[in-house]
Order: structure tokens, then C-alpha cells, then sequence
């Protein structure tokens, strides 16, 4: 398919469900907006795009996808400026990131180009889907998976891509407990940790479980050899404030997201004149830290939740609890100036906002 020209067809709903959704009580992820986004591979190629009325999909028992796991997907988020205009932080890094995860898994790319005029179009059409109430947004799940009916070890030779949106309130409301996971592991060397691959969340899904018994919401991740190293926070990446410098888990090695809100909270923070360090960081800098008085903030950075602050970390029995969320400067103002950037109220200095 050329993609100089990109042609959608459109079929659009004959009737709107966005009435059957209370937005002053809104779950996260669990009402569709009324359209989504298409796209078939084969033959070698990509064919004819359309955005079609939100519906069940059809698929073979063999399908590839549901028996060999090739299957990846992206999530940003779409906010409504104060003066109507939609807005998308950052989705070139999306777009780029989903083919690395393509490329990675053996699937098919998706051209850019289409990624985002598809993502563009389909926004438009279903724009009243996003919310003006403060803390929501429209979250955007662009996936990508395996259709052949074959039942054999092999890269599929078809594919399908969708964009499908679904209007959300927040994901973390309180701040999280975690604990530090010392016997499971997300991701291995070698592996497809960096690739944001549907069955490394699937593998998550048991310690995760295990910890949320023991009281924890969430896990802090280590490397898979040793557990000597910090690598994510449960869905996110994870970065510490201590003695007034940010540090984080270099994305060096293949078993950490490249995360596009800790790219951009470090890219702000530098810019802000605070020291950032990207490196390999331990297990016991971080307890130690904690024992010592010099761990200030710990926080989660993704799309979901944007900031999500860490109030207690828990390793090896004992609980640690972290400064009071209020008395954290960085992370305190660092979500408020993301957030408000995402809905228009800031200048848009780095050029990150895709507006529509």
C-alpha cells in the first residue's frame, strides 16, 4: 500500500452509545468510544485502512496470535485543550516504539505515517468521547497481532492493526505501596523486555497477585540474574530522588521499556537545572537510601497514571515508608506541569503536542 496517499474509508455509527457512559463516575478502561481504527497485512503488504463502528472482532480457532504470542500494543492518551482543541503528548514516540516492538516480535511494521493519520482521523470523528472534566482523558490502545489459521511455529504472514480509544478517569488515585521482587522476574537478558509485548504483562500477572496478598499494589522489578539491580515499578518505569538527584535505570540493556513520560520527566527535569542520572542502580543504594534518611521521592512514570508517587517500599520483611506525597517537591510539580502541558496550558517549547 503507498503511503504517500493515505485514503481512509470511513463508516461512522449510525447512532452515538456516548450517552450510555457516566463520566462523573468513570472506570478506567472499561467503555469504548464509537469507532475504531483498521488495517490488514498480507500479501507482503498493508492494505486499505478504514475506521469502522466499534465492534467484536471474528477469528479463526487457530489463529496465531492466541497460540504463539505474537501480539504487541502502545497506550498514550488524548486530552481536550480549554479551548477545544484535542491534544496528543508526544505520539511520533509511540509510533516509533510500536515498530520496535514489531521488529522485535517479527511482525509486520506499521508505516508511521498511517499510524498516526489513522490514530489523527479516528480521534476526530469520536472527539465528543473526550472528556473536559479534570483528571480524564481518552486513552488510546493501538495493537498489533498474528492472524494467520496455522497452527505452526512460524512468523504469521497476516496481521491486523486496530486503534480503538476508551474515555478514562485516573489509574492510581492514592499513592502505591510496593514491594521489591527478589524471586520472579519480568524480563531477561535476551528477552523481549523492551518490547512492549502483550505476554510480558501476562507474566507479571502471578507476583503481582502474590505481593497484592501481602498488601503491596504493586511490584518494584530486579534484573533476572542476580536481583541486585532495580529495573521497573509493576507497569512503569521507576525513578528515585536521592540527596536532590534524580536517578533511574539506564535503558541500555533489552529488559527496560523505553518509557516516553520518564523520557519526557528527564528531558524537564534537565531543563529545570536538577542533575539527572541514568545508570544501573541497586537494590541496596535503594534500602540503604531508605535506612539513611536520603531517599526523598520514588515514583512511577507512565502513560496511565502519568506520576504515580511510591508512599512505601518493602524489601526483604521490612516495610519502608517513604516522605509524605505533599512534602515532595520535584514529583509534585513535575505532574502538575506534564498534565497541564498535555491539556494546552503551557507553551509548547518542546514541541511535543500533536494538536487536531
Amino acid at each position: 500500500m503507498a503511503t504517500d496517499t493515505i485514503n481512509i474509508k470511513i463508516t461512522k455509527v449510525l447512532q452515538s452509545r456516548i450517552s450510555d457512559v457516566d463520566f462523573d463516575n468513570l472506570p478506567f478502561g472499561k467503555h469504548f468510544s464509537d469507532h475504531m481504527f483498521e488495517m490488514d497485512y498480507f500479501d507482503g503488504q498493508w492494505h486499505e485502512p478504514t475506521i469502522v463502528p466499534f465492534a467484536h472482532l471474528e477469528l479463526h480457532p487457530a489463529t496465531s496470535a492466541l497460540h504463539y504470542g505474537q501480539s504487541i500494543f502502545e497506550g498514550l492518551k488524548a486530552q481536550r485543550g480549554d479551548n477545544g482543541e484535542i491534544l496528543v503528548f508526544r505520539p511520533d514516540m509511540n509510533a516509533k516504539r510500536f515498530n520496535e516492538s514489531a521488529q522485535r516480535m517479527c511482525m509486520a511494521e506499521v508505516p508511521e505515517e498511517i499510524f498516526l493519520e489513522g490514530l489523527k482521523q479516528l480521534l476526530d470523528i469520536d472527539r465528543e468521547w473526550i472528556s473536559t472534566k479534570e483528571g480524564q482523558s481518552l486513552y488510546i490502545r493501538p495493537l498489533l497481532f498474528a492472524t494467520d489459521d496455522y497452527v505452526g511455529i512460524r512468523p504469521s504472514e497476516r496481521y491486523k492493526f486496530i486503534i480503538i480509544t476508551s474515555p478514562v478517569g485516573a489509574y492510581y488515585s492514592d499513592p502505591v505501596p510496593v514491594k521489591i521482587e527478589t524471586h520472579y522476574t519480568r524480563a531477561a537478558e535476551g528477552g523481549v523486555g523492551q518490547a512492549k509485548v502483550a505476554g510480558n504483562y501476562a507474566a507479571s500477572l502471578y507476583p503481582a497477585k502474590l505481593a497484592q496478598e501481602e498488601g503491596y499494589r504493586q511490584l518494584i522489578w530486579t534484573d533476572a540474574k542476580t536481583h541486585e539491580y532495580i529495573e521497573e515499578a509493576g507497569t512503569m518505569n521507576v525513578i528515585f530522588m536521592i540527596n536532590d538527584t534524580l536517578i533511574t535505570p539506564d535503558e541500555g540493556k533489552d529488559t527496560i521499556l523505553k518509557g516516553i513520560t520518564k523520557r519526557s520527566v528527564l528531558e524537564i527535569a534537565k531543563d529545570w537545572g536538577y542533575k539527572v542520572e541514568e545508570r544501573r542502580v541497586t537494590v541496596e543504594e535503594i534500602v540503604n537510601a531508605m535506612k539513611e534518611g536520603t531517599l526523598q521521592e520514588a515514583f512511577g512514570a507512565g502513560t496511565a497514571a502519568t506520576i504515580a508517587p511510591i508512599s512505601l517500599i518493602a524489601y526483604d520483611g521490612v516495610d519502608y515508608t517513604l516522605p509524605p506525597v505533599e512534602e515532595r517537591e520535584f514529583s509534585n510539580k513535575v505532574k502538575e506541569y506534564i498534565n497541564s502541558y498535555k491539556k494546552g496550558r503551557e507553551e509548547d517549547k518542546y514541541n511535543w503536542l500533536m494538536k487536531i
